[in-house]
């Protein structure tokens, strides 16, 4: 799976990086974790796992990873956020507002599912990724209350957009790596070949 790869980064500051980590272990992808901005000169893409955006936000500051961020998505590198990620990913985000990297232009609701024990399981579609339908967990998640004009929707639950794509970001508010279902994250490798 590695084609010569650098491996792909998983931000380890804060958040669920283990699983995603074991997923894709599952699929024999190489991943390494990033816990500081140097690390991001290592790996080829960057998933930014579902945590607590504001804790991960105080993090940012103190070491400069959101500007680092944003250079490497800059370059073209693929990024993909999961429900936190995804909050930190948008160019607009409400419920409370909040500093973001801005790097996708979405607006999203922070909590908007409710608390924790709202939290569910719930069946979806990604139909340019996948003939069967998608298992998503939502955890607090936030939902997506706009697509801005050059995004594409990749997944849907109900009415809601819940995977989005512009160019070589990718975000989700849901946990695909809490499920056995390897489709997103194969699809994010994809993004490392093009």
């Amino acid at each position: 799976m590695n084609n010569g790869h650098k491996p792909v980064g998983i931000l380890a500051v804060q958040g669920d990086f283990a699983m995603h980590a074991k997923m894709l272990d599952r699929i024999r992808a190489p991943w390494m974790l990033v816990k500081h901005a140097a690390d991001l000169d290592q790996v080829s893409g960057l998933i930014m796992p579902g945590g607590e955006s504001t804790t991960m936000l105080k993090f940012f500051d103190g070491e400069g990873m959101g500007a680092a961020i944003k250079d490497f998505a800059g370059k073209g590198k693929p990024v993909f956020g999961t429900c936190a990620g995804a909050i930190l990913l948008a160019k607009e985000v409400v419920n409370p507002p909040q500093e973001k990297l801005g790097l996708i232009d979405i607006a999203v609701e922070r909590n908007a599912y409710g608390r924790q024990v709202d939290s569910s399981v719930q069946s979806g579609e990604c139909p340019e990724l996948s003939g069967h339908p998608v298992e998503m967990v939502f955890i607090r998640a936030p939902i997506i209350r706009r697509v801005g004009g050059g995004v594409r929707v990749l997944g849907r639950c109900g009415d809601l957009p819940v995977l989005v794509e512009q160019g070589n970001i990718l975000a989700g508010t849901f946990h695909p790596e809490l499920t056995e279902d390897e489709t997103i994250h194969r699809y994010f490798l994809g993004k490392l070949r093009d």
